[in-house]
């Protein structure tokens, strides 16, 4: 079902302001929080912001195939294999973080000049099926809130809140 213009707006809106919200929650992380995996099953938070970036990355890749391709196969992905290869323990995360931001800022350039036509551009997601330009707004509006929620969770956990 397409979004009305207010709803998109609203989404819009979301997308725009959510690196920031994810930053405030990692801001002052300490180093025994960053690494700490206090909820079993969870990603730690230095974990969550190396797959925010590498989500993010994706996202914005895929914006642009469905804006510039004809019905474009946007393929998934293992974010569990991403999290055990691309050694996310090891590595810092202010490249990463600073990396999601400009991904964002970058997508909502293009969000901002999109035409009625190009908001309803599709293509097929392997997993899911038809993903139009909507849906893939619907998805990542709110993504950096989840892993910020994520984030203050494992960080609370680390300090018994």
């Amino acid at each position: 079902m397409a979004l009305t213009r207010e709803e998109r707006d609203d989404l819009v809106a979301r997308y725009a302001s959510g690196a920031a919200v994810f930053e405030a929650v990692i801001d002052g992380v300490r180093d025994e929080e960053l690494d700490a995996h206090p909820i079993e099953g969870e990603w730690s938070v230095r974990e969550i912001a190396h797959h925010l970036c590498d989500s993010e990355l994706t996202s914005a890749i895929r914006l642009r195939r469905l804006i510039a391709e004809d019905e474009p196969l946007i393929v998934g992905y293992d974010e569990m294999a991403f999290s055990r290869r691309l050694h996310y323990p090891e590595r810092p995360i202010a490249p990463s973080i600073v990396a999601m931001r400009a991904a964002r800022e970058t997508s909502l350039s293009i969000l901002a000049r999109l035409t009625e036509a190009e908001w309803g551009r599709t293509g097929t997601h392997t997993e899911g099926g038809a993903y139009s330009v909507e849906a893939w707004l619907r998805v990542y509006a709110d993504h950096p809130r989840e892993h910020g929620d994520q984030a203050r969770q494992v960080r609370e956990a680390v300090r018994g809140a």
